[in-house]
This record gives C-alpha cells, sequence and structure tokens, in this order.
C-alpha cells in the first residue's frame, strides 16, 4: 500500500514525458533503422544545399533580430523622445502576425505589379522590369526580413527586462572612473545583457529553423521544406526522419551555444534598490529621429501587414469571405480550445504530483516534458504519424479479430492527431506558468488547510486552485493563440478537407489568391493580438516614468 501511494506522483511526470519523447524517439528510431541508413538523406548531394540554406537563414535572422531588438530596448528604455510610451508597447505587436503572413503581403506589396513598383514606374516613367533595378523580394534575403521582423520582438522583451533591472549604480561607478558613453555601453552595459541577449536569440533562432511558410513562399530550400518535398513527394518516411534528426541536432547546437555565451555569464544584482534609471532627454530633432527608428520595425512587422491585408479584404466582395472560412475558424476553435484546456489539465496534474516526489527526481522529469517545445512543429508531426498508425492499426485488427468489424483509422489523419501535435508542442507553456503560479503559493497557507482537516485534495480545490487560476487562464490564451498560428504540423497531420485558419490562408496565399485569404489571415492576427496584449501588460505596467 504504501508503495502505491508513493508511486502515485509519478504516473503523471511518466506518462506526459513519454507523450512528449514520443514524437522525438520515434523520428530518431525511424532515421536509423536498416534500410534508412542504405539510404540516408544526408549523403544526398542536394542536403548540403539545404543545410547551408537553413544555417545563412538562421545567422542572418539572428543578427537583424538581435540588432533590431537589442536596439529597440536601450532606445525606449534610455530615452525620453515623443510617443515613447505608446511605442514601447507598440513594438511587441509583431508577435501578433504569424511570419507567413508577413510574407505574403510583403510579396504583395513590394512585387512588380503591387504598389511600390507600379508607383516608380509611374513616377520616373518606365516601362517595364528592364527599365530598374529592384530587389528580388522571394529571396534568402527577403526571408530574413520578413523572420526578423516577426521576431525581433523575443530579444527586445528580454533586453528591455534585463536593463530595467540593472542597478543605476554600476553605470554612476563605471562614470566617476572616468569611462565615457561608448565604452560604459560596451564594457559594462553589453555584458550585463549578454545572457538575456542570448536566451532571446535562442527563441529566435530556433523558430527559423522550424519555420515553413516564409521559406516555402520564397522558394528558399532548407531543411524544413526538404521534408515536406521528401514526405509529399516521395512518401519516404525514413529519408524525412533523417532531415528531423538533423534539424533536431541544429536545434541541440543552437541550444548549446547559448548555454556557452551564459556559461561564463553569471551577474548578481548587488544592491536591493530600484533601479533609478531616468529617461535622458534630447534634443527635439534627436528626439523624432529616435521615434521614427523606432517606428521602422513596427511598420514592417505589423502596420505594413496589416494593412495590406485590410485593403485586400475591403476591396474584395463580400470583404472576401468564402464559404469556407466558418468552417475554417470553427475547426481553429475546437483544436486549439481542445489542445489549450487539455494541456493545462495536463500540466496542473503532472506540477502538483511532481511536488510529492523526490526533488531530484522531480528535476530530471520535469525539464523532460518541455522538450516538446524546442522540437519544430514539423518534427512532431513526422513524429506523431507512425506510432498512431501503429496503434490504430493494432486496434483494428484486434477489433476485427474479435468482432469481426472494420473499423479504419481512428487516431491517423483525424483532428484528434492535430490536437495531440498541438498538446506536445506547446504544453511547456502550461507546464512553466502552472509551476510558476504553484510556487507562489505560501506553504503555510497549505498547512493551516491541512491542519484544519482538509485532505490534500480538498486543499489543492479549495485553496490553491483559486489562488492559480488567473496564471492558469493566462496561459490557456497563450497556449490557444499559439494553436491558432501553428502551420507545419498541421500541414502534416490534418484531415482530407480539414482547414483551421493557419492552412486556409496558406491554401490561398499559396495561390497568389491574397483576396481569399486576406480575412483568415486578419482573423489570426486578431487572436494573436491577444497574446501580445497579455505579455506586454505583465511586462510593461511596472517602473513607468
Amino acid at each position: 500500500m504504501n508503495f502505491i501511494s508513493s508511486a502515485r506522483p509519478l504516473l503523471p511526470a511518466l506518462v506526459i514525458a513519454s507523450m512528449v519523447l514520443m514524437p522525438i524517439l520515434s523520428v530518431v528510431l525511424l532515421a536509423f533503422d536498416g534500410d534508412g541508413i542504405r539510404t540516408a538523406s544526408f549523403l544526398n548531394p542536394a542536403f548540403s544545399r539545404y543545410l547551408a540554406n537553413t544555417l545563412l537563414l538562421v545567422l542572418g535572422v539572428a543578427i537583424l533580430a538581435g540588432l533590431t531588438g537589442v536596439s529597440a530596448a536601450w532606445v525606449v528604455v534610455t530615452y525620453d523622445f515623443p510617443g515613447r510610451s505608446i511605442i514601447e508597447y507598440l513594438l511587441f505587436l509583431p508577435l501578433a502576425v504569424p511570419a507567413y503572413i508577413g510574407a505574403y503581403a510583403l510579396v504583395d506589396f513590394l512585387e512588380f505589379a503591387g504598389p511600390v513598383q507600379t508607383g516608380l514606374r509611374n513616377l520616373f516613367g518606365w516601362t517595364s522590369a528592364q527599365d530598374y533595378r529592384f530587389p528580388e523580394i522571394r529571396s534568402l534575403g527577403g526571408a530574413m526580413l520578413v523572420l526578423a521582423a516577426g521576431l525581433y520582438p523575443y530579444v527586445y522583451l528580454l533586453t528591455r527586462i534585463s536593463l530595467r533591472a540593472q542597478s543605476a549604480a554600476s553605470l554612476e561607478v563605471a562614470r566617476t572612473l572616468g569611462a565615457g558613453p561608448v565604452q560604459r555601453t560596451f564594457q559594462v552595459v553589453l555584458p550585463l545583457l549578454r545572457p538575456d541577449i542570448a536566451a532571446g536569440l535562442t527563441i529566435v533562432m530556433m523558430e527559423t529553423i522550424a519555420d515553413y511558410g516564409v521559406v516555402d513562399y520564397f522558394a528558399v530550400q532548407t531543411l524544413t521544406t526538404r521534408i515536406y518535398t521528401i514526405w509529399f513527394q516521395g512518401y519516404d518516411i525514413a529519408a524525412a526522419s533523417q532531415v528531423c534528426v538533423a534539424i533536431l541536432v541544429c536545434i541541440t547546437l543552437v541550444l548549446f551555444l547559448e548555454r556557452l555565451m551564459r556559461s561564463r555569464s553569471r551577474y548578481y544584482q548587488t544592491t536591493l534598490r530600484p533601479p533609478q534609471k531616468r529617461h535622458r532627454r534630447v534634443p527635439p530633432i534627436i528626439g523624432v529621429s529616435l521615434m521614427f527608428l523606432t517606428l521602422i520595425p513596427i511598420v514592417i512587422g505589423f502596420i505594413l501587414p496589416c494593412g495590406v491585408l485590410l485593403v485586400h479584404a475591403l476591396n474584395a466582395p463580400g470583404l472576401g469571405f468564402t464559404a469556407s472560412l466558418p468552417m475554417a475558424a470553427l475547426n481553429t476553435l475546437i483544436t486549439a480550445t481542445s489542445a489549450a484546456v487539455i494541456a493545462v489539465l495536463a500540466a496542473l496534474w503532472l506540477v502538483n504530483g511532481s511536488r510529492h516526489l523526490p526533488r531530484r527526481l522531480a528535476s530530471i522529469l520535469l525539464p523532460l516534458t518541455s522538450l516538446g517545445y524546442a522540437a519544430p512543429g514539423i518534427v512532431i508531426g513526422i513524429g506523431i504519424l507512425v506510432p498512431l498508425t501503429v496503434i490504430d492499426h493494432t486496434l483494428a485488427d484486434m477489433i476485427a479479430a474479435l468482432l469481426d468489424i472494420e473499423i479504419g483509422l481512428l487516431l491517423t489523419g483525424t483532428a484528434g492527431a492535430v490536437v495531440l501535435a498541438y498538446i506536445i508542442r506547446f504544453f511547456a507553456i502550461a507546464q512553466g506558468a502552472t509551476d510558476a503560479a504553484l510556487g507562489r503559493v505560501p506553504p503555510s497557507i497549505n498547512h493551516v488547510a491541512r491542519t484544519l482537516g482538509r485532505s490534500a485534495r480538498g486543499t489543492f480545490m479549495t485553496v490553491q486552485l483559486p489562488m492559480i487560476k488567473g496564471s492558469l487562464m493566462t496561459a490557456t490564451l497563450l497556449i490557444f493563440v499559439d494553436c491558432v498560428k501553428e502551420l507545419p504540423a498541421t500541414l502534416l497531420l490534418k484531415p482530407f478537407n480539414f482547414n483551421t485558419l493557419a492552412t486556409h490562408v496558406y491554401e490561398h496565399a499559396s495561390l497568389e489568391n491574397l483576396t481569399a485569404a486576406a480575412p483568415a489571415a486578419l482573423l489570426v492576427t486578431l487572436v494573436g493580438s491577444f497574446g501580445v496584449v497579455i505579455i506586454a501588460r505583465s511586462h510593461l505596467t511596472d517602473n513607468r516614468k
């Protein structure tokens, strides 16, 4: 009996850890089976081109997003200029626009028939593309620009938090020692910011590796597009799994580099007084220049995509609504809501149970359940598909043998597979929010409830749960938003004739029908804006000066 009671908290951790690790282990096993080794995808001469493009894309996006995010955070925290208090919020907005939607809008705006080139031809009297040179939009450079414009807020967020948390004493000491502004920036501020910049760039690089919509639309051959080519043209599961393993190796390398950058960067706040940073006043002309500079990433990452989509929707008959849009919205609502609720409930079960486990065991199992967030959606999709197929065939054979009934496939090719992929992909959000919320509940409150006769379950339901419900609702909404925007896993796992808003946008935009894609894209952006509001409210309501 004691063994059963002591093993009971271990069950949720093992179940959820197995669920999260299933797709990762699946692709590794499929990649290195006997046939897979003989037909190794990485031995194909084209593989080096896909890998090189992926690495160049990651490097370019990291540089652009890093420069943009760090510069924007430094400007809004350090200087006082017109509109600063509003721009500080607006710099988060590009997170609301999925990168693939930004790609569609940018191409529509800058292509030959778009308003920019049309205006240039009318202005200068040019008649054809041979009369002038215009940068190629659908290129590696264009993909870098779009992804950096949508992902820089990760760097901006973490850099801004770090700048806010720094004590003014360090800069005061440097100033008294004769360090000028440039020396203080490069010798004091940037070294203190390095861990947070590294963390933000890690997220940016992982999202870049995982992207499919942008690189596919811009015809950039990366590892992600290679997986779809192999899967949809040759249905070679072993070769696709090998490319998935290559992506996981890239992700692991990114995480290793982030750890390496932070390993020797251990800085601590040595004073308990709050940061005494005052926004530095600048001359009006410099203030206006700073305002316009900080508006550039907002325009490229949010205003331009939304404006292009809105124009298409307003100029289309019936505002661009198609007969398939309501069903796509309903499918999105059902799958995203189901995944968000199940993920939060599972995280609640896991985290609450892990608190009754030995600390060392919990410190091993809990991180394992967060690995799904580091794996791209395409990897999770491939990794889920094969195990579900095996389970489906096993169940079908058992039922056919016992009841002589052919039931077909119950899991593979259903919306349930999409929901499972969402849960695995975004479970780390639910776990992190739940763990942090339960960690804020004072142990004394639980002890009082137990001394008053409450059971462990009663204490949790009547004391802890009401105190953390706000955090759980926030986590549910954030997961819902991420599920709505998720494209690669949905494309791979969705049933036939089943669309979400993301796949609805992809299907129409890939056929150059941005008018039909615009309403769904605006809905996705609107949903994403809710997540941005939550992030902005939680990080920008402090230290207003």
